[in-house]
């Protein structure tokens, strides 16, 4: 397997910082027809990476996370997410496979077809699941599943919702790389925008280090989808900055990656009633997108993203220059 780029970007982390590829790179872009918007508008598509049972940009965090509880000599994860969590079944999947039990903490939110359906593959995962409700029981209950879940003296490797660490981020990291890299052969011009849904924050945070890494004046649109987080462009840049001085503490060159103070601008006028709240809007492009650009959405994060890509494009305030959307969902 060829190494991820940042060690070829950064070689002075390949000792440091292991990587366990888990996908086949880089995913594609290509031209995004029949939208009718003003802007030139691509897809970077995450939906086909991962090699396990299940996809997308959750694979990529996994691929710095999975190594470092190895390095730790963890035996389970420990993580949290919302009933129908994307992230926890990517955990689940691939940290068995490298050997690792998962426990998830879950909270409430609508249900529908989807998310029933995410919990039987949940159920199905080998994952240890607790049902504990609301935001605030997790937190109580926080004591005992660390208590729980250990083996001996060794805790388990605790992970964030949506695996929105400084070293998660660098899944997203490696996935601008791969388009700055896409950029420089010519498969795309460079954008102005890169327009992701915001979950977590990893993801967003990433692609800002990565993009300024890979030289690409391009800035991240992040359409906030998750009313549980603090989730503004100053939060999201923090993180970036706590990954990129995380590059430095594993022997990076000062400065690495780090990004300006404009690099993320956040937008939240689509979030709806809340998170996994389905919209009018979101609904009326998901089917758009699959009719006409052969993209499959979901409700929960990405449908919004691309809602509020058109409709920033229509008002004329994507400054008129490519855009690059990010398709995250990764269904298997």
């Amino acid at each position: 397997m060829p190494p991820p780029l940042l060690h070829r970007r950064c070689p002075e982390l390949a000792g440091s910082l292991p990587f366990l590829r888990l996908g086949r790179a880089p995913t594609p872009v290509r031209r995004l027809p029949g939208l009718g918007t003003r802007s030139e508008v691509w897809v970077k598509d995450e939906s086909g990476y991962g090699d396990g049972g299940w996809g997308g940009n959750k694979v990529r965090k996994l691929e710095w996370l999975l190594p470092e509880a190895r390095r730790r000599g963890a035996r389970t994860i420990l993580t949290v997410g919302g009933l129908g969590t994307n992230w926890g079944l990517a955990a689940a999947r691939y940290a068995r496979e490298a050997g690792l039990d998962v426990a998830l903490g879950l909270i409430d939110h609508p249900v529908d077809e989807d998310v029933r359906a995410q919990l039987e593959r949940l159920r199905a995962s080998g994952a240890t699941l607790h049902f504990l409700h609301t935001r605030t029981r997790l937190i109580l209950a926080a004591p005992w599943l660390f208590a729980r879940h250990a083996h001996g003296r060794t805790p388990p490797y605790y992970l964030p919702a949506g695996g929105s660490s400084p070293l998660g981020a660098l899944g997203a990291v490696e996935t601008a790389l791969e388009l700055g890299a896409q950029v420089e052969a010519g498969e795309l011009p460079e954008p102005t925008w890169l327009v992701t849904a915001v979950g977590s924050g990893g993801t967003a945070a990433g692609l800002a280090v990565g993009l300024r890494l890979a030289g690409l004046r391009t800035r991240v649109l992040g359409i906030v989808v998750n009313d549980t987080l603090r989730l503004d462009a100053a939060t999201l840049l923090r993180l970036a900055r706590r990954s990129t001085a995380l590059l430095r503490a594993r022997g990076a060159e000062p400065g690495c990656g780090e990004p300006s103070s404009d690099a993320i601008r956040t937008e939240t006028a689509w979030l709806g009633d809340g998170y996994a709240h389905p919209t009018a809007v979101g609904d009326r492009v998901l089917a758009r997108a699959s009719a006409r650009a052969g993209l499959t959405l979901e409700r929960t994060y990405t449908a919004k993203a691309l809602a509020a890509l058109l409709d920033l494009d229509a008002a004329g305030r994507l400054d008129g220059g490519p855009v690059v959307f990010l398709q995250t969902h990764g269904p298997r």
